[in-house]
């Protein structure tokens, strides 16, 4: 009996770990990015699924749900410029906040993002794609959350915090090159930074750009 459960919790920690993340790269990358120079990083689209917010979002959570998008943007742009540093990979990435006032001056907010196409958005920030994503969160991550380990919180489910989606699309055509999911959990890191970082470093290898 008591192999039988350890068995099962490996089995079962075996399968969240590959629901953790999933990758995906299009077969056309290769073509449609050949003459990519620069990618714009986009405010993330975030939804904050938090307790006791109620029916209607309040002032304080839109401007929350806001703040993350830009601590995400942030977080990546600051881990790809330590890399471009080491000069690991073949484009440049805008500055995100030429990014943030060229979209400003186009009237574009985070609100309205969506409505806008890829083509429109390259368009409008002068680069060849753009990286954006969206955030579905029940914590604030930018205030840090919690590291500690809870074999229980893991196996109910109380130790995710949310999820995490980083979409690469071709500014000419509009169509996804790449896509990362990953699951927010206690091990992802101790805030936005941390946890972008760790997780970007898990998927380098699988990142496109990247120099061989």
């Amino acid at each position: 009996m008591k192999k039988l459960l350890i068995i099962t919790i490996c089995l079962f920690s075996t399968s969240l770990i590959f629901a953790q993340k999933s990758v995906y790269q299009s077969n056309s990358f290769e073509i449609l990015s050949k003459d990519h120079k620069t990618l714009a990083i986009l405010p993330f689209a975030t939804r904050l699924e938090m307790e006791n917010s109620g029916n209607s979002e309040s002032a304080m959570l839109k401007n929350q749900k806001i703040h993350e998008g830009y601590v995400v943007q942030q977080a990546l742009e600051q881990f790809f410029l330590q890399r471009d540093k080491k000069k690991d990979y073949r484009v440049e990435f805008q500055n995100v906040e030429n990014t943030n006032a060229l979209l400003k001056q186009a009237g574009v907010t985070t609100e309205n993002l969506d409505i806008k196409t890829t083509q429109e958005l390259s368009n409008i920030l002068g680069v060849d794609g753009v990286i954006s994503g969206d955030l579905v969160l029940n914590r604030l991550l930018s205030q840090g959350v919690d590291t500690t380990f809870n074999f229980i919180d893991y196996i109910s489910g109380k130790s995710n915090y949310g999820r995490i989606t980083i979409k690469l699309s071709d500014g000419a055509t509009g169509k996804l090159l790449w896509r990362f999911e990953q699951v927010i959990d206690r091990k992802s890191g101790k805030n936005t930074t941390a946890i972008i970082d760790k997780m970007m470093r898990q998927s380098t290898r699988k990142f496109p750009y990247r120099k061989e």
